[in-house]
């Protein structure tokens, strides 16, 4: 009998992992950072978004993807990126570093204009295909992080959970905090369930995840 705990492994096929990986050495460059929507690039082509909490490693992650060291401005400062950062792999994807949420040293009145812009990007661009949401390894979900999974469910965008920093934990740690994010997605209806393991330092999970991005590539 299966273990009903144990945690969901998608495999990805030797294409898949080949294609994301040459999707992803084939060159990227930096877009625009968009304050407004009316600044939004014309939708023709698909497009992922990474969101997460402030300091979670959407940065590090992001330049791991591009195998960049610094295409992606990585910070000690939490909320860093204040605005919707665009990366195109030539004219096939659109890869997104959306504002971090959870904490920033900045005016309230600052956060609230990032978590609307966001909110308003979220729930009505076309060509989003799915949003990565990125939880730190070491503490697991955030009411914070809950509460962009109720808005995402709410408009119907496919998101997938990414736990970053795993090199960071014991191994007894992470089994927990993986059994537990699995069991908290059983309920959301735009959750893809499988959670992706990745460490931005040791390289873990990276291929697996430009592989899963590149599907939509091909698909397109």
């Amino acid at each position: 009998m299966s273990d009903p705990s144990a945690p969901i492994v998608e495999e990805e096929s030797p294409e898949d992992m080949e294609f994301g990986r040459k999707l992803f050495a084939s060159g990227v460059d930096f877009l625009k950072g968009v304050v407004d929507l009316a600044s939004l690039p014309t939708p023709d082509r698909p497009e992922v978004a990474f969101a997460g909490r402030s300091n979670v490693g959407k940065s590090s992650l992001i330049n791991a993807l591009f195998r960049r060291k610094a295409l992606a401005r990585a910070s000690n400062t939490p909320g860093r990126t204040r605005e919707l950062n665009y990366f195109t792999i030539q004219e096939r994807l659109y890869v997104v570093d959306l504002p971090g949420y959870g904490y920033a040293k900045v005016t309230r009145t600052l956060v609230e204009k990032w978590t609307k812009l966001t909110r308003r990007y979220l729930q009505g661009r076309p060509s989003l295909m799915r949003v990565y949401l990125l939880v730190d390894s070491r503490h697991g979900l955030k009411p914070s992080d809950e509460d962009l999974m109720k808005e995402l469910n709410t408009a119907a965008v496919s998101y997938q959970i990414v736990l970053t920093k795993a090199d960071k934990c014991k191994k007894t740690h992470l089994d927990a905090v993986l059994a537990d994010t699995q069991a908290r997605l059983k309920k959301q209806m735009a959750a893809h369930p499988t959670v992706l393991l990745t460490s931005a330092e040791k390289g873990d999970g990276i291929e697996q995840l430009r592989s899963e991005i590149g599907k939509f590539v091909e698909k397109s």
